[in-house]
């Protein structure tokens, strides 16, 4: 993307993902400049020298971290895989921002924590992860304040958006083949459109906040899959059965939370941030991929 070079030049890893594109989409709308979006062969956070040759040529004030390994059930026979990229990954650019000043803004999960309760979910709650892939995500937002004082982590749960592949696509494309859908009713979160959290990433930079630390950010009210699922199918007009099944009902190699609704009060009250409720931006997502009413 053919940003003028800035002073406050801004570094997004896993640039080609779904974040990633949403943040060049964003960044684009309104019309930010210095957002550089290198490819994965150059920007490997694997790759502590190609890393540092980066940070050498940007001396970015801002390093936005999408790239994470996301597959929650491979993670389970990948392990040391999933760790390498979710905390190694982390750490190699947490050091190069504590040594170049730069801003960190780590994105992490819900799936940080344990899941059983039944109260929105605080920054400050227990982080207890019962899958592979939210110990690695944990372990990666752990070594970040051993290597800089600069940095936000936003938490954040069930990503979609009109880009790469997340639940409402497969949900349309499965909803177009067949005639009846069975969707987990049991486990309760809040969908979040992937272009409301880039916005309230860019905002961090445009405000230059520097209110560091631990901060949830999801679209606002509570769902079940079951009733995201339905709520797909009528404000896009797709005609399937969907019916609500239990978790024990689908078993999966890593377990999920039933209860994963985050608090936003911390985001609102210290970033100033809005935040729509998640029907009405799956609303907007599905006008954008042609599916709306």
């Amino acid at each position: 993307m053919a940003h003028p070079v800035l002073m406050k030049n801004t570094l997004v890893f896993g640039a080609s993902g779904q974040l990633g594109q949403c943040l060049a989409q964003v960044a684009q709308e309104r019309s930010l400049p210095g957002l550089v979006f290198p490819p994965e062969s150059h920007a490997n956070i694997l790759n502590p020298a190609g890393l540092r040759e980066l940070f050498e040529q940007h001396r970015p004030a801002y390093a936005i971290n999408c790239a994470a390994y996301t597959a929650v059930d491979k993670a389970e026979d990948e392990p040391e895989l999933a760790r390498q990229v979710n905390r190694d990954g982390v750490e190699n650019l947490a050091r190069l921002c504590g040594e170049f000043g730069t801003t960190l803004i780590q994105i992490s999960t819900d799936f940080v924590f344990a899941g059983t309760g039944n109260q929105p979910l605080v920054e400050t709650d227990e982080a207890a992860p019962i899958s592979v892939y939210g110990l690695t995500k944990l372990a990666g937002e752990r070594v970040i304040p051993t290597l800089t004082s600069q940095y936000f982590i936003l938490r954040t749960s069930w990503l979609y958006s009109e880009f790469a592949n997340n639940f409402v696509k497969t949900m349309l494309r499965l909803g177009r083949e067949r005639a009846e859908l069975r969707v987990i009713w049991d486990q309760l979160g809040t969908p979040t459109y992937a272009i409301d959290l880039a916005g309230c990433i860019l905002h961090l930079i445009e405000t230059e906040s520097q209110a560091y630390g631990i901060y949830h950010y999801s679209n606002e009210g509570v769902t079940s899959w079951y009733d995201f699922a339905t709520a797909i199918f009528e404000l896009s007009g797709t005609t399937v059965r969907t019916v609500p099944i239990r978790t024990a009902e689908y078993p999966t190699k890593a377990t999920r939370p039933t209860y994963s609704v985050l608090d936003k009060s911390k985001a609102k009250k210290v970033l100033g941030v809005e935040i729509p409720h998640w029907r009405v931006s799956l609303q907007t997502c599905l006008g954008k991929l042609g599916e709306g009413d």
